[in-house]
């Protein structure tokens, strides 16, 4: 079973309730760009196993019905078996190449959540994780982003190793105790 989703990620701070002395209000200085950072990630769970995964891919660019075909291409090199994959109702999900990967590919089973129901996708956990651990903070450029969330990914999780490849999703494992 796999939930997936896709966020985005801003040069401008995120900013949330911080502490700070009494009277002294937090200024948080950036500069008003609003390049970006695009990402899509899925998490599974194997019953079987008892096993929880991450997979996650960024893109510099939108995330399009190309980069979700694309994604979904790795996501079953990496899982073996029938996949049901649940997302929302997203237009990125339903344009020509997409469906046609869907057609070609029978051992994905696609469900879509209800609409206006993002609490029911565990993986808009992970967007709320990156975006709470980005909060406050001011990147540069989105090379700083682009590590910053790397840091993320790299601080709360064991990642893989496989030869980098940019067009590749990066697979975190972790294992749940029985």
């Amino acid at each position: 079973m796999a939930f997936l989703d896709e966020s985005g990620f801003l040069l401008i701070p995120n900013v949330r309730r911080t502490w700070a002395p009494r009277g002294e209000t937090p200024i948080v200085r950036h500069r008003y760009r609003h390049d970006r950072i695009s990402a899509i990630s899925a998490v599974t769970v194997s019953f079987r196993r008892q096993r929880v995964g991450l997979y996650l891919h960024f893109h510099r660019e939108n995330v399009s019905q190309i980069e979700v075909a694309l994604f979904l291409h790795y996501l079953l090199r990496q899982i073996r078996g029938p996949i049901v994959l649940l997302w929302d109702g997203g237009s990125i999900h339903t344009g020509q190449a997409v469906r046609e990967f869907l057609r070609r590919h029978p051992r994905l089973h696609v469900e879509k959540f209800p609409a206006y129901a993002p609490e029911l996708n565990p993986d808009e956990n992970v967007w709320g994780h990156y975006k709470r651990e980005l909060a406050n903070g001011r990147p540069d450029d989105v090379a700083e982003l682009l590590s910053r969330l790397g840091g993320i990914t790299a601080g709360g999780a064991l990642i893989t190793t496989r030869p980098s490849n940019p067009r590749r999703p990066r697979r975190i494992s972790s294992n749940t105790a029985p």
